[in-house]
């Protein structure tokens, strides 16, 4: 699986007859929007996407905070982005891509077959000197069909007698329970391992090489073909954790529902200190 395009391959393919979807998924927990943002600087051509209207639908808070879009509204989406069949797509954020890899990975799970994340997202692309637009791209309708299930999932009733590795994205204060700043209860799964999706990227945003990720995934327990799954606080910067699991030769499971849906139930919690870096 093919997961990253650098700033300077973007730039050659955008100079290209089959030019990429650009999609700028700016998105921050808390707010505000990213629209804003998007306006005072995006990749030309790039469409902004709302992830909470767009890359998830409108739930119970037992369902998660951002749960899976249905996928008829995921691909009306998607045409409103102006995908079609056969195209390339490239999203990127401007905190490197822990948002824009919620946009990978549902294009990738409904079907889009050649999805990448911009490789040190925003900042790469402004400190290769590559220039910005600020006008509010609407494109071409596109024509993609989506279908379901082209990546795994791991189903909320299946959590609690998983048998494979449960890695936790979160930032590892709050999966100890030291700090809790959204969700109902502090901790994390019993039996998931920290796993902080920051510990991916290198100083300057961009994904550690392949062999570094393996290294990172191993010391905290995958091996090769035993079942992985990853969950964040609402199934966005799992999605992150996928990315990286892919770039370094694993095939992981998402947790959509996340913590915001295990705290949201009667479930049990852990508050120990043991995590990917202090087993």
């Amino acid at each position: 699986m093919n997961v990253l395009i650098s700033a300077d391959e973007l730039a050659t393919s955008l100079g290209s007859d089959h030019l990429p979807v650009l999609l700028d998924v700016r998105w921050q927990l808390g707010g505000p929007p990213g629209h804003e943002s998007y306006l005072e600087g995006h990749l030309p051509g790039a469409v902004y996407v709302d992830l909470d209207t767009e890359l998830a639908r409108h739930g119970e808070p037992t369902d998660g905070r951002h749960p899976l879009p249905e996928l008829s509204d995921l691909q009306a989406a998607a045409r409103r982005w102006g995908i079609s069949a056969g195209d390339t797509v490239v999203a990127y954020d401007a905190v490197g891509n822990t948002s824009a890899a919620r946009a990978w990975w549902l294009l990738r799970w409904a079907g889009v077959a050649d999805v990448r994340l911009l490789d040190g997202a925003l900042g790469a692309w402004t400190a290769a000197g590559l220039p910005l637009a600020t006008d509010d791209v609407v494109p071409t309708p596109g024509t993609v069909t989506l279908t379901a299930g082209h990546l795994p999932v791991l189903p909320f009733e299946e959590v609690e007698t998983y048998a494979g590795l449960l890695l936790d994205a979160r930032a590892a204060e709050r999966y100890r329970g030291e700090v809790e700043p959204v969700d109902p209860k502090a901790g994390h799964i019993p039996g998931a391992v920290s796993a902080p999706t920051v510990d991916n990227l290198g100083p300057d945003g961009r994904f550690l090489p392949a062999e570094e990720l393996r290294d990172r995934f191993a010391a905290l327990g995958v091996e090769a073909d035993a079942a992985v799954t990853a969950y964040c606080g609402s199934g966005v910067t799992a999605a992150h954790q996928i990315a990286a699991l892919a770039i370094a030769g694993h095939e992981a499971a998402l947790y959509p529902g996340s913590w915001s849906q295990w705290s949201n139930h009667d479930l049990p919690v852990a508050t120990d200190q043991a995590d990917g870096n202090n087993p």
